[in-house]
């Protein structure tokens, strides 16, 4: 029987609209790194929400382990896997893991990232200048590169990159945040060319500032930030709608774009 449908029957009964919202990710399968916390955190626990299977991946085996406990009492599969993201090998395991649990693989979201000093070049410290190249940078490349032949299997393949302003600014005392950020966003643009014929977009998510742990030394919950006042400091969850845009567009969705919550402009 064709299915037919019924505007009054919506209206009358909108749970069955809600209940199929809930569920727009049912049956497929994401990975998030930095998924221990903040951001990654947030949106391991929406996509299992809406149905996906979720992989979180982070050096912290506590805090993985406890939002895969989280995941799997929403009614998914959630698994964790320990992984320094800047560990060529570490992250072509965690692939291989995940073809040989899932054999799929439909949403790849590269958050793991960060600072690790703010000091103006010549007063920093160059080996923590790398670190930050390595972790922001590197293990985007590394999982997207890694992650390439089960994304191609996939309907409709997606890499979402949670960049930041800093990657399309210059600010002081932070390059070698600037610099990896400012690459990552090339790197999401290039991909995004390369993998048109494959049907999987690539985009960038700018959050803003966001209160998180890593943070919380620099912005007050709920506060404006210090330096800029137009900018209000989220919480990880004001970054779900745009992350669920993202994750459930189609296949000729919008790719090669960053999607901004900032409050001021970004180029």
């Amino acid at each position: 029987m064709d299915s037919v449908c019924d505007p009054q029957n919506e209206i009358l009964n909108p749970s069955n609209k809600q209940k199929e919202s809930k569920m727009q990710l049912e049956g497929q399968v994401a990975l998030i790194t930095g998924g221990g916390r903040g951001i990654g955190k947030a949106m391991a626990l929406a996509y299992a929400q809406a149905g996906a299977d979720v992989i979180v991946v982070a050096r912290r085996t506590d805090e993985i382990d406890a939002v895969a406990q989280a995941i799997n009492d929403l009614g998914r599969q959630g698994v964790a896997i320990t992984c320094d993201v800047a560990d060529r090998g570490a992250c072509e395991t965690v692939i291989q893991k995940v073809s040989d649990r899932f054999g799929q693989l439909d949403i790849l979201v590269n958050n793991a990232g960060g600072g690790l000093e703010r000091k103006p070049v010549g007063e920093d410290n160059a080996e923590t200048w790398k670190a930050v190249i390595d972790i922001n940078l590197l293990g985007t490349y590394y999982f997207s590169r890694d992650a390439l032949p089960l994304l191609r299997q996939s309907e409709a393949g997606k890499i979402i990159n949670i960049g930041s302003g800093m990657g399309h600014e210059a600010r002081p005392n932070n390059s070698s945040y600037n610099c990896a950020k400012a690459a990552v966003w090339m790197l999401t643009r290039c991909m995004s060319l390369e993998l048109w014929d494959d049907g999987i977009t690539v985009n960038e998510i700018i959050p803003g500032p966001v209160y998180t742990e890593l943070t919380e030394d620099i912005f007050e919950q709920g506060k404006t930030h210090p330096a800029i006042p137009s900018e209000w400091v989220k919480d990880p969850d004001d970054l779900i709608p745009i992350a669920m845009f993202l994750a459930t567009q189609a296949a000729n969705g919008p790719t090669g774009q960053s999607f901004s919550l900032a409050r001021r402009p970004v180029c």
